[in-house]
């Protein structure tokens, strides 16, 4: 397992390939093996390729077109609109995405209780155990991916496209890589891990 976890990389390239439906599913039923707190299980995982994946781009596009003007969304995150119009190029490129859904929170721009803020923490972890569970998967069948944080630039857009008012925490691209990335450093050990 832990030769899996070495082999894991962010990709960034991608052939055009396509990817038969029996891995996605065997991604996503791994994802849903995950722990969760309270067992919740507060994810949904909505599969685009083809002409809906490239509609669900557009959007992207759109989205972060908008921001760049309003900075309605990431005012402080302006900085980082070049590298989310990369992530368009991306997930042009890799034939499959996976919107990954939290059904149990809405929009993350509206302010909670804190009590209400905590129990959307919990589903959060849920939600990232169960997307490592699926690039893990997919790592083991081949396959590259990007888990995709950029869609806060496009926000709105994407949750009206998809037609939800579940909390959208990311995408994961996924295909076969056309690229070999090195592994990226790590901090050391003996600054991230303290005994007592």
């Amino acid at each position: 397992m832990i030769q899996g976890i070495e082999n894991r990389r962010s990709i960034r390239k991608y052939k055009a390939d396509k990817i038969n439906k029996e891995l996605i599913e065997d991604m996503i039923y791994s994802a849903t093996l995950a722990p969760s707190a309270k067992n919740r299980q507060p994810w949904k995982f909505i599969v685009y390729q083809g002409k809906e994946k490239e509609k669900l781009v557009d959007v992207m596009r759109q989205g972060i077109n908008s921001e760049k003007i309003t900075h309605e969304l990431m005012k402080e995150w302006a900085f980082a609109i070049p590298d989310a119009e990369n992530t368009v190029r991306i997930m042009e490129e890799a034939p499959c995405l996976i919107a990954v859904l939290n059904t149990n929170q809405k929009t993350p721009f509206e302010g909670i209780e804190n009590e209400k803020r905590i129990v959307e923490i919990c589903d959060s972890l849920s939600i990232g155990a169960a997307i490592e569970n699926m690039i893990l998967t997919a790592t083991e069948h081949g396959l590259g991916t990007l888990w995709i944080a950029n869609t806060c630039f496009a926000y709105n857009e994407l949750v009206d496209f998809i037609k939800t008012d579940n909390q959208l925490t990311g995408i994961v691209a996924v295909g076969f890589a056309n690229e070999a990335p090195a592994k990226r450093p790590r901090k050391p050990f003996t600054d991230i891990v303290e005994y007592r």
